[in-house]
């Protein structure tokens, strides 16, 4: 419904003169405009609310009545920041996982299968939107690619004209994550130009940035209104006094809650710029322990007011993407998005009304979700220039070098840095070799969009694998062939069989295939169930702990050791990126 129109039938059914097609009786109200618990009746017309208070008159012979007995009820929950893509599904599987959870909107930014596809990419996932119960609003990918074109190869290239025609399309509302700060900073044009085409159709713009307070007030001058990117309460109370909107994440391997919820329940800072988001979450941590009712729990754990919690994934994050008119608040002429909670601390779900009707009850989907058809040349995106043989991810040391120090990428669990360590080579027959002994293993990037066959090779510490190799087509942002390995046979054979069946997640040892997920819809989505890619995901954890990695949901710190925007250093098919001081750097110190 648009500002300018009127539905006169909600008047009518205030006013008691036309039945409500639906009325929840006798709830216990979260009001998140106020902030309190009140006593209420709710009664629905059509896809909105039309009554709020004792709504015995709106009752008729043909409405539909749910006595809520004393139960909460509160706004539909909105994820401010999420990629679909990381969960490894369809945005339909997606929205099977998240409505009994009691999510009912979403701000994707598919920049995953944009840095893939472009901006048919993006469309594709604008056209799967239409058809599903979850209220789906984009935000246009502002990276594509992530990072300078020297530093990495992208499948695309998303630029202003891109955005521009993307802006036309009514369920986009922001131009996506700004992860190139130093373009906003430095003034890269194209970059700034998003920006200004952004704003010029009154739309936000979202941001993702790490860096000083100088640089800070700078990329926020450009019209930049969010951030995801806290780590610390330090980082979080610095943008939120600088009048970001803090979005606090808790992930499936980012855990960032615990430490930046402290902005609001040790700083006491008012909370309505706070907005939890989940950013990437796998697809059994959303089926078995939920999305955004998990995190509000969680927000609740570490001390904050439940309705204040609920305020964080409804009303603070309707009103900062400027679609409070429709979602984020139950009250007449709002979208009747609507949870009902067995109780508020813990929160629990038991029902979820999407525009009125009841699609998910007691963690069940009621809905029926249509599966959305993706076209042939989304499937067919894993081009290598030959198959990988085992002498591809050899490592030359200098002739006649007995001692060498090399740079090693080290991965930090539960976080997405890295940091840059200068260790010890181990050298044998003049190579550098991967040392199970002391954690060193060797890591590759191979660009996979073009068929170029650059490969960019290095050192990685922090898996503890003892055998084995694993490789994904899942590296963000380009979303290259991505491996790391105890060798260099099972680095080539897990690579060639990704390429084989179009892209996926691997596990091999002895170049036997222990488990895998297969992505073919950009080589980043399943076209299966979300249920079979639980139990896939679940035989991948298993393998990898075989091998011998024992980290909290590791394929997402595997995923981001290609993403040149975070500090401290990363790989990719241009070989090892500084990326603090941006700039490529030696394997050899």
């Amino acid at each position: 419904m648009e500002l300018y129109e009127v539905n006169e039938t909600l008047i009518d059914v205030a006013m008691g003169r036309v039945n409500a097609d639906v009325v929840l009786k006798n709830a216990n109200l979260v009001n998140v405009c106020t902030g309190e618990i009140v006593k209420s009746d709710i009664a629905i017309k059509g896809e909105r609310v039309a009554f709020v208070g004792d709504a015995s008159h709106t009752v008729g012979n043909t409405t539909r009545v749910f006595n809520i007995d004393g139960k909460y009820v509160c706004p539909g929950f909105l994820d401010g920041h999420v990629h679909v893509e990381s969960s490894m599904v369809t945005i339909s599987q997606f929205a099977k996982g998240v409505l009994p959870h009691g999510t009912t909107g979403v701000f994707i930014d598919p920049h995953e299968i944009a840095n893939v596809l472009g901006v048919d990419g993006v469309k594709l996932m604008i056209e799967e939107s239409q058809h599903v119960p979850l209220r789906v609003y984009v935000t246009v990918p502002s990276c594509v690619p992530a990072s300078f074109p020297e530093f990495e190869t992208a499948g695309a290239e998303i630029g202003p004209k891109e955005v521009e025609e993307l802006m036309e399309y009514r369920n986009v509302v922001a131009l996506g994550e700004m992860m190139n700060y130093p373009g906003i900073i430095y003034k890269d044009k194209k970059m700034i130009d998003e920006v200004k085409v952004t704003l010029k159709n009154n739309k936000v713009v979202e941001g993702h940035f790490y860096g000083d307070i100088k640089e800070l007030n700078a990329y926020i001058s450009a019209g930049i209104s969010s951030s995801h990117e806290s780590t610390s309460k330090e980082i979080g109370l610095a943008k939120a006094r600088l009048g970001m909107h803090v979005m606090i994440r808790e992930g499936s391997a980012w855990k960032d809650l615990k430490e930046v919820i402290k902005i609001v329940t040790e700083e006491k800072i008012d909370s309505r710029r706070v907005c939890l988001v989940s950013d990437d979450r796998h697809p059994d941590d959303i089926v078995y322990e939920g999305h955004l009712d998990h995190i509000v729990n969680r927000a609740i754990e570490e001390g904050v007011d439940p309705v204040e919690a609920i305020q964080m994934v409804t009303i603070n994050t309707a009103e900062h993407f400027n679609v409070d008119n429709d979602v984020g608040i139950i009250a007449p002429g709002k979208l009747a998005d609507i949870l009902v909670l067995e109780n508020i601390n813990p929160l629990k779900v038991s029902m979820t009304f999407v525009g009125g009707k009841l699609v998910a009850k007691d963690g069940n989907m009621l809905e029926k979700v249509i599966e959305y058809s993706y076209p042939r040349y989304a499937k067919e995106t894993i081009k290598l220039k030959q198959p990988l043989t085992y002498n591809d991810f050899k490592i030359y040391a200098p002739k006649g070098t007995e001692k060498l120090k090399v740079n090693v990428i080290e991965v930090i669990e539960g976080s997405v840095l890295t940091r840059k360590r200068v260790l010890d080579a181990s050298i044998e027959n003049g190579e550098v070799v991967q040392d199970m002994d002391r954690d060193i293993l060797k890591v590759a990037t191979i660009e996979r969009h073009k068929g170029s066959g650059e490969i960019g090779i290095g050192l990685v510490t922090g898996f503890k694998f003892k055998s084995g190799a694993v490789a994904s087509t899942v590296a963000h942002d380009s979303h290259n062939l991505l491996v790391v390995g105890t060798n260099d046979k099972d680095m080539a054979y897990a690579c060639n069989k990704l390429a084989e069946v179009g892209g996926g997640m691997i596990a091999v040892d002895k170049e036997e295939v222990i488990a895998l997920i297969k992505l073919p819809i950009a080589g980043l989505i399943s076209d299966e169930p979300i249920e079979n890619v639980c139990a896939q995901v679940k035989s991948l954890s298993d393998a990898w702990k075989r091998l011998g990695c024992t980290m909290i949901n590791p394929f997402m710190t595997m995923s981001l050791l290609a993403l040149s925007v975070l500090p401290e250093i990363r790989i990719t098919n241009k070989g090892l990126i500084d990326t603090v001081n941006f700039k490529k750097i030696n394997i050899f110190v």
